[in-house]
């Protein structure tokens, strides 16, 4: 399995090498890696106690953030290396509270895992989710590391329960100290496969979205912007999701105050969007006294608001489902106590299922599913109400998966 894997991974770095020259998203990819285990070199003191936390992107971030925290102040002799894989994740949170240094994950190469590793002084490394990369797994165990796996989620379709997967299963086996996972379903199944070392200590995403309700929410000519009508937050949203609104919006004339924030600030794809709406849309960014009042559309054209504009919000909609790309967070706007949207692609996402069972969340279909269901809320404010209470209940019924992680860590420490 190693062998083709590492084989596999020559080849991809040979690709991307290639395809740097014709595409400007994998030239940035190569150029983000370029010089990260020189740069480490040059800045990372073996006189330290390092610990590792890595993540994928942001969303593995935020959902690790609270035990990140806790990690933090439990090991405060330690530097924290944070590292991120995507793009999207690094540029968004660089400047972090958590990592001493933040950085981009080197491609899991066998020479970059080794030396990336041989640089650090490492007492402990986290992984967050899915983060499961084979050269750097053997190298921490090669080097007696402890390794833990935080929010673990399995299924039993991921390929190394398969036959073809049982070199890589062995090596989660041998090279993880301690699989933190998230449900029950995958306690079982690593219990079923004979892998005894687990905690199931919950989705530490409830503890993140709970603090939520601790910070500072207000965002400057908000209120302004809403008055006194009934306000509409749209958070994350695809291409699939804003044809819904857009729908809607021309076709309605309720008096909503409509807070759109796409999923990426792409300013081509915003301004196509403006130009189908009939009524007047104002970006975020030239927001001010003169039209705070005429637009009836406020786009968001920056980035790290969302979660405070949810806390303006009467109904909210999460991006993400009507599409393929995958849903996005609805816990945050549901500890918000509002009721929530989404699409109808959710099935992967238990939070989603519960909700949707409960009746805090509606899952649409089509426009006219939307229009039905928005209509609906928009006339029956004890409903709104009601669905909110029972997504901030579920929350508060879900915390506690960072106290279960730092239990175990102060036992061991």
């Amino acid at each position: 399995m190693n062998v083709i894997y590492n084989i596999a991974i020559f080849k991809i770095k040979i690709l991307l090498f290639v395809l740097k020259f014709f595409n400007s998203k994998i030239r940035s990819f190569n150029n983000e890696r370029k010089n990260i285990l020189k740069n480490l070199k040059k800045t990372i003191s073996k006189n330290d106690n390092h610990i590792w936390i890595h993540v994928a992107s942001l969303g593995e971030y935020e959902q690790g953030l609270p035990i990140f925290k806790e990690i933090k102040s439990l090991y405060k002799n330690h530097k924290i290396i944070l590292s991120f894989f995507s793009s999207s994740g690094y540029e968004v949170r660089k400047n972090n509270p958590i990592g001493d240094l933040t950085i981009y994950l080197p491609l899991d190469s066998p020479y970059n895992a080794k030396k990336f590793i041989s640089l650090l002084n490492l007492k402990m490394v986290f992984f967050v989710k899915y983060e499961f990369w084979p050269n750097y797994l053997q190298n921490l165990k090669n080097n007696n590391i402890p390794t833990f796996l935080l929010a673990g989620l399995f299924r039993k379709n991921h390929w190394f329960f398969k036959w073809y997967g049982v070199g890589f299963l062995n090596l989660l086996k041998t090279s993880i100290t301690h699989f933190f996972v998230q449900n029950k379903d995958s306690m079982d199944l690593l219990l079923n496969h004979n892998i005894t070392n687990c905690t199931l200590m919950g989705d530490s995403r409830f503890d993140r979205v709970n603090s939520l309700l601790n910070q500072n929410n207000e965002i400057e000519n908000i209120k302004k912007f809403i008055g006194s009508k009934i306000c509409f937050v749209a958070g994350s949203t695809w291409k699939e999701d804003e044809s819904l609104m857009v729908d809607y919006i021309n076709e309605n004339n309720h008096d909503l105050a409509w807070i759109i924030a796409p999923h990426q600030i792409n300013k081509k794809q915003i301004k196509l969007f403006q130009e189908k709406l009939k009524y007047e849309s104002i970006l975020h960014s030239n927001l001010n006294q003169n039209n705070i009042n005429t637009a009836k559309v406020l786009i968001i054209d920056s980035i790290g608001l969302l979660t405070k504009l949810y806390s303006y919000s009467d109904i909210s909609y999460v991006g993400g489902g009507m599409g393929n790309s995958g849903l996005h967070n609805i816990l945050e706007p549901a500890v918000f106590k509002t009721p929530v949207l989404i699409g109808e692609n959710y099935l992967n996402f238990p939070e989603a299922k519960d909700l949707i069972s409960k009746n805090g969340v509606f899952s649409i279909k089509n426009s006219e599913e939307f229009s039905k269901i928005l209509n609906d809320l928009i006339r029956n404010e004890k409903k709104r109400k009601e669905m909110g209470v029972i997504n901030y209940n579920y929350i508060k019924s879900n915390l506690g998966a960072t106290k279960n992680v730092i239990s175990y860590l102060k036992e061991k420490k």
